[in-house]
């Protein structure tokens, strides 16, 4: 006599069964841990941006952030002003402050702007939200941008510290699946910290942003007007895809930052 459970039929319903089951388990456990995951990337932001600010734990050769405890307070202290750029066709068409942003946006922090999406509008011809966020350390003003792109298997991204000449005052990458070794080196403090000092623009004022550069002819990095730092050996499209991130997302900032120096003259 056939078993019931060795009919198709029983496989079958069996299948439907899981899929029910297993499927109203993840919706469960995906809607009870999105306010902690979503807290956990507040936090994570914050401490990137600090980071790049040179606000951070760093030991004497590696990277380290300040604790999670510590963000928010940090954040609040030293961030002093988060600005929302609109920017189209390269200039900048409009600026909001946090409040004006948040007002508009159902309580939304500027910083928590998705940057990704904001490129995406930007293809289709829709104007683009620039974050921009003013620090004060050491009682010099610095500026945080985020940039985004593509390295050789994923996502990269990062923040990027200025001045208002725009003279990188630090630098914070990070990526979704870059190689072990390779192109994941880019989070490194030994890459991060050659950024330091190196200048955006020529010196007639022009945008020419930081080239990730296979054979720079300066290894040390003690140029910071040629507009260059020395490459990760064996991650040339992972560095490539640091350099495009940074000319094409920074330089829509330039028009913010002549019209900060027309007012400041």
């Amino acid at each position: 006599m056939e078993k019931r459970t060795d009919k198709n039929s029983y496989t079958i319903i069996f299948a439907i069964v899981m899929v029910f089951v297993v499927g109203a388990l993840l919706a469960y456990l995906a809607s009870s841990l999105k306010p902690t995951i979503s807290e956990n990337q507040r936090l994570e932001k914050q401490q990137n941006i600090l980071y790049a600010m040179g606000i951070n734990n760093n030991e004497e050769t590696s990277a380290v952030f300040v604790s999670t405890e510590e963000a928010p307070e940090l954040f609040t202290q030293n961030i002093k002003e988060q600005l929302v750029l609109e920017s189209k066709d390269g200039q900048i068409i409009s600026e909001m402050t946090r409040q004006e942003y948040m007002d508009a946006n159902n309580g939304q922090e500027p910083y928590l702007i998705d940057i990704k999406k904001q490129k995406s509008n930007a293809k289709n011809g829709n104007a683009r939200k620039l974050p921009l966020f003013v620090g004060e350390k050491d009682g010099k003003t610095v500026y945080v941008a985020p940039i985004y792109g593509k390295g050789l298997w994923d996502a990269i991204w990062g923040y990027i510290a200025i001045d208002k000449d725009m003279v990188v005052q630090g630098a914070y990458f990070d990526h979704k699946g870059e190689t072990p070794g390779l192109g994941a080196n880019i989070k490194q403090r030994y890459f991060m910290d050659d950024f330091y000092g190196e200048h955006l623009l020529t010196e007639n004022g022009a945008f020419k942003g930081i080239t990730v550069a296979k054979g720079n002819a300066d290894p040390k990095n003690e140029d910071k007007t040629d507009n260059e730092v020395d490459a990760i050996a064996g991650a040339t499209i992972t560095g490539d895809g640091v350099t495009a991130m940074i000319k094409s997302d920074l330089k829509l900032y330039k028009p913010y930052f002549e019209n900060l120096k027309k007012q400041s003259n």
